[in-house]
């Protein structure tokens, strides 16, 4: 007898583009609550905002680009000596080829190198000025995010102990889907800390290197503003059953 298995589906799909999954848990997070959300935004020191003038400049599909610049900051961290962007082109390439809309470039121009360069640059100064506040404690890349059900494991951005990092490059202020995307994240965490034991993460930073904003959250916070006061155990449980009744109509 042939079984056929719901198809798995990654944290930031499910958070972002499955309509219904997370309104059921957190009807609250409108947009009246982000509006209060944003208003906490905050800037570095020294770090110079992109202008839109030269992103304009630029062919690349926006999304290719930002990624481009990621995967450049990640070298930085590691100490590469030399700028290979050949090879952080292979490397964006293959992230942007999951995403079916992905625009795949060959070959990149001087304007494209310039402003990937600048939006890393920024984000290698946002994530150092953090890691100063927390000397002890290691940057964490692509931290692991558990999967749960059909609901596959997948990878953040970066963690600094108990603070999970999403970088943003909008041109607009953090929205719902943003703050949905780190809500699963953390759902999923703490599902599999119940088994594991492990350390849950208790705050959030959003980091935007384009426009050198900043957003930093408690968790705790977060999941009672926008789930209408319930507590973890419930939400978990609530995702649960949410789950099993997506899998019974598949």
């Amino acid at each position: 007898m042939q079984i056929n298995r719901l198809p798995r589906k990654d944290p930031r799909t499910v958070a972002r583009d499955i309509p219904g999954v997370l309104d059921v848990l957190f009807p609250t997070l409108t947009g009246g609550l982000v509006s209060s959300l944003n208003k906490r935004m905050f800037s570095f020191k020294n770090i110079i905002a992109i202008p839109e003038s030269i992103i304009g400049q630029t062919q690349l599909q926006k999304a290719m680009l930002f990624e481009l610049s990621v995967v450049r900051a990640e070298g930085m961290l590691r100490g590469d000596v030399v700028e290979d962007w050949d090879k952080y082109l292979r490397l964006a390439s293959q992230r942007q080829s999951h995403h079916y809309d992905a625009c795949i470039p060959k070959t990149l121009k001087e304007e494209d190198i310039v402003i990937a360069e600048h939006a890393a640059r920024n984000l290698n100064s946002m994530l150092a000025s953090v890691k100063a506040q927390r000397p002890n404690v290691a940057l964490e890349q692509s931290p692991v995010i558990p999967g749960l059900g059909w609901i596959a494991s997948g990878n953040g951005d970066f963690a600094l102990g108990s603070m999970l990092i999403e970088v943003k490059h909008t041109e607009r202020n953090f929205g719902s889907g943003d703050f949905r995307q780190v809500i699963m994240y953390w759902l999923l965490k703490y599902a599999r800390s119940i088994e594991t034991d492990d350390e849950i993460w208790s705050e959030i930073l959003f980091l935007n290197p384009r426009r050198n904003v900043a957003l930093l959250i408690d968790f705790n916070y977060l999941l009672r503003a926008a789930s209408a006061r319930l507590d973890r155990v419930e939400l978990l449980e609530l995702l649960r059953a949410i789950l099993s009744q997506e899998t019974e109509r598949r």
